[in-house]
């Protein structure tokens, strides 16, 4: 029997090792803008089309390459960044593994002009699946200039995976802004498809915060600054009041290297909790400085994720510049040490009760004063849907004998009245039970509706349901086609930063058929002129945050369509939230609505 175990081919182990480091066009971007930082390009341009899948170039102003390193840097764990095992716990450039032209040249077609200060002719090599199909003199500037064309041309399983070109583009355009924001020094410029996105002027770090994210940013950014002998903390956070619903704007840099660390965002969340609204997210732009021998950055091919000495000790030091920060700029909330609790306005203690059926209050527990004191405690409801019999008629308690008849004042006339109160309680319930014929129904915990049918009880989600109807309601509507709209007297100017203004490019047509009037202009800013009728004007910016938000989510599951990405995720963000209070006929209106539905 002859032997199993072979060796694979360069070009089979290439493809298999281009899997990890190359997952999309957005993941060429990174490993070719990380190059040219490390060459010490001071002048970068980012050049992409159709998303990446058919060109993504990139030219430095570096130190260029010589022929012969030329050719090496396809070569798998070719690199000039380290040279022992014990350089990789000192590194400061950001690629030191020497895969990723390898693996970039196994799944594309690719172009390489290169040139050095000390040379009259550059070098240009072309490569195909890994082959090499010439490599010749040219004439061409100083520096680099690399272009991937054809991603995934030989492995089509691969490229079929890919997603619409909105969602690549946002994954390249997020991929650049990380490498721009670590950075700030170097002048980045953009073009995708002809258009120029971005013209970035070197500068200062909140000046490219406000040109990557908007103008808007420039008063919502508080500055943090922490330095000790362990690390130093230096960046920006938002102020809470601008919190987003949507994911985005977080970045952590160590060592001028964006990394990802649900423990150090945990960091920063633990102190927004009770200054921001629920399920929001605030800005943060977090650079930590600290010596490579603390930190382990060969833990992944993408390297983005990096491991601590000591990750007790950065989170720390994270939560004190940013507790010092917000304590700094007032934007803590102040105690009030003028009244105690117990002292509060009676009518203000009143005003918590909470009706729960037609013509029934209840009275607030203690669990409800704690709901209200402390956020995170359970939300629902502890209302009691049985009334106290005695609440109604509790003046009786106080009413003098000759109010009540011939009986002296004292306790006989008090245990009368009490008889009499209870007595009158009862009927009143009797005859309330008697004109009913059925059940209405009744919410529990806000969030859930009981409902009598004739084969027991219905129980229904009201924000699950409410989004059925929508999610068949813009389904219908995209059938149909455009739906009216209200003219607006003031026209809404919404500004968005480049990889949201691109999803809403992709969804324009569909956004215009629902009844929003917008046009785009310069800067991805969008004029909104016209909105539904069931939309009002001061929600159109927390609409299209959460919008974009949830077509971000959606747009990973591959079998849903355009439009009915943008169904479901309308449906979601327009939805009646659970803990909401509904009224009788909102709660009967809602559950005719889903039954009318074609898939209730």
């Amino acid at each position: 029997m002859s032997d199993l175990i072979k060796l694979l081919p360069d070009s089979i182990a290439n493809q298999i090792a281009a899997g990890e480091v190359i997952q999309r066009p957005a993941s060429v971007v990174k490993e070719l803008l990380e190059n040219a930082i490390d060459a010490g390009g001071m002048k970068i341009q980012l050049i992409f089309k159709d998303a990446g899948k058919s060109l993504v170039q990139v030219i430095d102003n570096g130190t260029g390459m010589s022929g012969t390193d030329a050719r090496m840097s396809f070569e798998r764990h070719a690199t000039s960044k380290i040279s022992s095992a014990q350089d990789i716990f000192s590194i400061r450039t950001m690629g030191f593994r020497g895969e990723a032209l390898a693996s970039i040249a196994a799944i594309a077609q690719v172009e390489l002009k290169t040139r050095r200060e000390s040379d009259d002719l550059g070098t240009q090599i072309i490569i195909e699946g890994s082959e090499i199909k010439t490599q010749e003199p040219v004439t061409c500037s100083l520096g680099t200039s690399m272009a991937v064309k054809n991603i995934f041309y030989n492995v089509p399983a691969r490229r079929k995976f890919l997603k619409s070109n909105p969602v690549e583009t946002r994954h390249i355009l997020e991929e650049f802004q990380r490498v721009a924001l670590a950075h700030p020094e170097i002048y980045f410029t953009v073009h995708n498809n002809g258009n120029e996105i971005y013209h970035l002027k070197p500068g200062n770090i909140k000046q490219r915060i406000v040109a990557l994210m908007g103008r808007n940013h420039d008063k919502r950014l508080v500055p943090i600054e922490e330095k000790t002998g362990f690390l130093e903390i230096s960046g920006f956070i938002g102020k809470p009041q601008y919190a987003k619903k949507s994911r985005g704007e977080q970045f952590f840099f160590v060592n001028d290297r964006f990394i990802k660390s649900s423990y150090l965002h945990g960091a920063i969340m633990e102190l927004y909790t009770e200054l921001m609204p629920e399920g929001s997210y605030p800005l943060y732009v977090v650079y930590l400085d600290m010596d490579p021998n603390r930190i382990d950055v060969n833990v992944h091919p993408t390297k983005q994720e990096i491991k601590f000495d000591d990750e007790r000790v950065v989170f720390t030091f994270l939560q004190a510049a940013v507790k010092r920060a917000l304590g700094a700029y007032s934007i803590t909330p102040a105690l009030d040490f003028d009244q105690e609790a117990s002292l509060a306005p009676a009518d203000a203690w009143m005003s918590t009760t909470r009706v729960v059926n037609p013509g029934v209050q209840s009275i607030p527990e203690e669990a409800d004063f704690k709901a209200k004191k402390d956020k995170k405690s359970f939300s629902g409801s502890y209302n009691k849907p049985k009334p106290d019999p005695n609440l109604p008629h509790w003046k009786d308690l106080y009413n003098t004998g000759q109010e009540v008849g011939k009986e002296e004042p004292g306790f006989t006339t008090v245990q009368s009245s009490l008889n009499k109160a209870v007595e009158a309680d009862v009927v009143g319930q009797q005859e309330l039970l008697d004109t009913q014929s059925e059940i209405n129904p009744f919410q529990v915990h806000q969030r859930y509706i009981i409902y009598q049918i004739k084969s027991g009880l219905m129980y229904v989600d009201q924000q699950a349901a409410h989004e059925r109807i929508l999610y068949e309601r813009y389904l219908e509507t995209f059938k149909q086609g455009q739906k009216g709209s209200q003219k607006m007297l003031f026209p809404y100017s919404l500004e968005l930063n480049a990889p949201d203004a691109e999803i809403l490019r992709g969804i324009l047509e569909e956004i215009q058929l629902l009844g929003y009037e917008l046009k785009e202009e310069k800067d991805n800013r969008f004029l909104i002129s016209g909105i539904p009728s069931d939309v009002k004007q001061g929600e159109l910016s927390g609409v299209f945050e959460e919008l974009m938000e949830q077509f971000r989510r959606n747009a990973h599951d591959l079998k849903l369509n355009k439009r009915t990405h943008l169904a479901k995720a309308l449906a979601r963000q327009s939805a009646m939230k659970a803990g909401r209070t509904l009224s009788l006929e909102e709660m009967k209106g809602l559950i005719d609505q889903l039954f009318a539905c074609e898939t209730p």
